[in-house]
């Protein structure tokens, strides 16, 4: 089997002398290639010469953002029986795919799993998600949960370490001092065109948990998975007390329905968010930027994962 290993140097949760026990352990069951990225868009670029080059497999080392960009480029020419398989070691502050798949928090730990996998060729055959020309495997948003990983990245790139206390502090500031409250920016397009407006934050599901908070899970939609289409979180009241019966069910995992406030939606096949002005938006865990409209989609059987 040949495959390529992709690490970013910035990994919080692993150390070089981790990552060089993992790439050990790794070459056991693969003729492996391992190449740090060195700049924004380099693993795109490597997943897309791994796909041209007829690997097996692309492994990860890093987080979310990591593995976004290696299957953005391993699909830039759309699902096939060519793409490689993906496997992912858990190096970042969340890493919800990894989790969401089943694998231990700990790279070595999930490494051991991987292993087997590999030697096993156990794949297993997931449904991504399409945001504008974008591929997502876990979640896209619009609104305040996209302004706060922005706030995020601001903060990790003035050097301070992402942490679920950084995220929480980030949240509450994000909520009550620049979110505006009283005029929601979005409206959401349903598939057979009907429209949901007054909308403050959306949060568009591939698979549960939407992310975690340290070792929890934070669950809009907990019943989303990969074998079924998005699952549409859109919170349409932000006022304080609305805002905390929302909390709580995100941390307890209690599946919503559609009430007043909250419009909640599942395994549909595309939904559309338009805003005016344009508002932040992220895609896996990445802030992307404002955004005046984002288009999202359901693919069906589009990668497989190692597992």
């Amino acid at each position: 089997m040949r495959g390529l290993l992709v690490v970013n140097p910035r990994a919080t949760t692993t150390t070089e002398r981790v990552r060089d026990v993992i790439v050990a352990a790794l070459h056991t069951e693969v003729d492996l290639e391992v190449v740090v990225t060195t700049h924004a868009g380099h693993a795109q670029e490597l997943g897309e010469q791994a796909r041209h080059d007829g690997l097996d497999v692309v492994i990860t080392l890093g987080g979310d953002g990591t593995i976004n960009e290696a299957v953005n480029g391993m699909l830039a020419d759309g699902p096939g029986p060519d793409v490689p398989a993906l496997a992912t070691v858990p190096g970042g502050s969340a890493n919800v795919l990894a989790r969401a798949a089943g694998l231990p928090k700990d790279p070595v730990e999930a490494t051991g799993v991987l292993l087997g996998g590999l030697h096993d060729r156990r794949f297993r055959t997931i449904g991504l998600g399409r945001a504008n020309d974008r591929w997502f495997t876990m979640n896209a948003g619009m609104g305040l949960d996209a302004e706060i990983i922005s706030a995020m990245e601001s903060q990790r790139a003035a050097g301070k370490k992402a942490s679920p206390t950084r995220y929480l502090a980030t949240t509450l500031n994000e909520y009550f001092r620049r979110t505006d409250r009283r005029n929601p920016a979005i409206t959401l397009r349903r598939p057979d065109g009907s429209e949901v407006d007054h909308v403050f934050v959306c949060i568009v599901q591939n698979a549960a948990p939407w992310t975690f908070l340290g070792d929890l899970p934070v669950n809009p939609n907990p019943e989303a998975t990969f074998d079924d289409g998005l699952a549409v979180f859109a919170i349409r009241d932000l006022r304080v007390v609305p805002s905390l019966r929302v909390t709580r069910s995100l941390i307890w995992g209690t599946p919503e329905v559609e009430r007043k406030g909250l419009f909640v939606a599942r395994d549909l096949a595309s939904v559309e968010l338009t805003a005016d002005p344009a508002i932040a938006v992220q895609i896996d865990g990445e802030g992307v930027g404002p955004q005046h409209t984002l288009r999202l989609e359901s693919v069906p059987r589009a990668l497989r994962l190692v597992v």
